[in-house]
């Protein structure tokens, strides 16, 4: 089962994180946010990934092909003619295919990119290189397996980003809560299941934009499924939420990490 990530975007609006490094590589911990998601998609079994490549695509690549330098405590022994020996790198089993989209290319056109990656007849998994969740993967994959339809998106509470005051009609507050999560409707949480049908659905050029015309034709064609999830899902798009994922994972409170 093919894992497809989009890696490519500019983040603009969390520049003042990180201004050398694309989005995907900016750290939760001592890990790119990628890792993160990378490594609670192999938790679950799935293993097989593609990275949408574009902006500073080459800290992505250098991080993968370095990976032990990266992630260890290393020695050199230039008595011995420089032998290096890596102490603690976290094992990983993943087989990665770095695939350049374009530097200005949006979401559709990349998607549309890797289309030769993934078998023409099968189905892949598609989300974001930005935000996390504890969404049940297996439970999604089964989800999509068993209506048959070509695009399946993972429905999520959106997080509140202010206070939620609950109070009575006399204006008494009874209920303060301090990040709260929208109790309303739905919104796209990215993790998507895909039939490798929905190429036929995205039309070629560097502009296409995945969650416009061909999202819009899918919902159309009544193509398209909502898996519902109630649990933790947070997008690092702001220097807030940066900070937010960071103090999460830090005290070990992190709802995403289940290895």
């Amino acid at each position: 089962m093919k894992v497809a990530i989009l890696c490519g975007g500019q983040g603009t609006r969390i520049r003042d994180v990180a201004e050398h490094l694309p989005k995907p590589m900016i750290p939760i911990g001592n890990f790119p946010i990628l890792w993160h998601i990378m490594r609670n998609y192999s938790a679950s079994s799935f293993k097989d990934f593609i990275l949408c490549l574009g902006y500073k695509s080459h800290v992505i690549k250098d991080f993968f092909i370095n990976y032990r330098n990266h992630t260890s405590d290393f020695s050199i022994d230039y008595s011995k003619g420089g032998i290096l020996e890596h102490h603690g790198a976290p094992q990983i089993d993943w087989k990665v295919t770095f695939a350049e989209t374009g530097l200005d290319s949006m979401t559709g056109a990349r998607v549309k990119q890797i289309h030769k990656y993934v078998k023409s007849d099968g189905i892949f998994m598609l989300t974001y290189g930005d935000g996390l969740g504890d969404v049940d993967l297996n439970a999604l994959l089964a989800f999509h397996k068993k209506h048959g339809k070509i695009c399946t998106v993972t429905g999520v509470r959106p997080p509140g980003r202010f206070g939620e005051l609950m109070y009575d009609s006399a204006g008494k507050i009874n209920e303060f809560n301090e990040k709260p999560q929208a109790s309303g409707g739905r919104i796209s949480g990215g993790f998507f299941v895909c039939s490798t049908k929905i190429f036929d659905y995205i039309d070629e050029g560097p502009s296409v934009v995945f969650e416009q015309d061909p999202v819009k034709r899918l919902v159309k064609d009544g193509q398209m499924m909502v898996f519902e999830h109630d649990g933790f899902w947070q997008p690092m798009d702001t220097h807030r939420e940066y900070l937010l994922l960071n103090e999460l994972f830090n005290k070990g409170k992190a709802p995403w990490v289940n290895w």
